[in-house]
């Protein structure tokens, strides 16, 4: 009987270490291939994809707290999200946790056919650039300076749209949204992308939250070891 009592107890002393859920953020402005919002929930995308296989990889119940970007930081310093992942440290200021990097992005600069073909950052200079409201352009900023000045959309696809209708000549971009609107058979009429930089985006985690560092890093190692990251990707290629 004392040897069943403490299996039973190590059982439910191991049950209630996860017993808080995964509460990962995700802001409401990304778009396709990361996240696809149907009556505010998100309902599919690598995000989702991404925060399903955590959750499962550190035994714990998955919960998405879909936030517009204005609030994201607000939630995760105050420990009502857990993480918020495909960022990197400059793109989110403030006291946080990082964790490894691992989940491939890249930045591009599409020229639309009416101007010449753009071979460096530098040739921007104090001309107006398509962005993203509220997104960070780090590499534009440091070449730029002054002279990056920005035209923000609400979105990537408008961003693209106000490129093909020609209401900007120049448009800052990420790859794997560029390429899912190829995919989706989009008009997207440039010059061939200037590619900016590529990188490798964290998870970050708040010092209130109920996820360590250390968690978050193994159980990231282990989807890498797996091939999960990759397949992941590969799903919306």
């Amino acid at each position: 009987m004392n040897a069943l009592r403490t299996i039973l107890l190590a059982m439910l002393a191991a049950g209630s270490v996860h017993a808080e859920p995964l509460i990962v953020l995700v802001d409401t402005s990304t778009e396709m291939p990361l996240a696809d919002f149907r009556r505010g929930q998100l309902v599919r995308g690598i995000t989702k994809d991404l925060a399903e296989a955590l959750a499962q990889k550190m035994g714990r119940k998955l919960e998405l707290m879909v936030l517009p970007r204005k609030r994201i930081a607000m939630a995760l310093d105050s420990g009502q999200g857990d993480m918020l992942c495909l960022y990197l440290p400059e793109w989110l200021p403030g006291r946080y946790q990082w964790t490894q990097p691992f989940f491939p992005q890249a930045e591009l600069l599409l020229t639309a056919l009416s101007a010449p073909p753009t071979h460096s950052l530098e040739e921007l200079a104090g001309r107006r650039v398509g962005t993203v409201l509220g997104y960070r352009y780090p590499e534009f900023e440091h070449v730029l300076g002054a002279g990056f000045l920005r035209d923000d959309a609400p979105t990537n696809l408008i961003n693209l749209r106000k490129l093909a209708a020609g209401r900007v000549q120049y448009a800052a971009t990420i790859k794997s949204h560029y390429d899912y609107q190829l995919k989706l058979g989009e008009q997207i009429r440039t010059h061939p992308p200037l590619f900016i930089k590529q990188y490798l985006t964290r998870c970050a985690l708040s010092h209130k939250g109920h996820v360590s560092l250390t968690e978050a890093d193994a159980a990231i190692t282990q989807l890498l070891q797996e091939g999960v990251i990759n397949k992941i990707i590969t799903n919306y290629q």
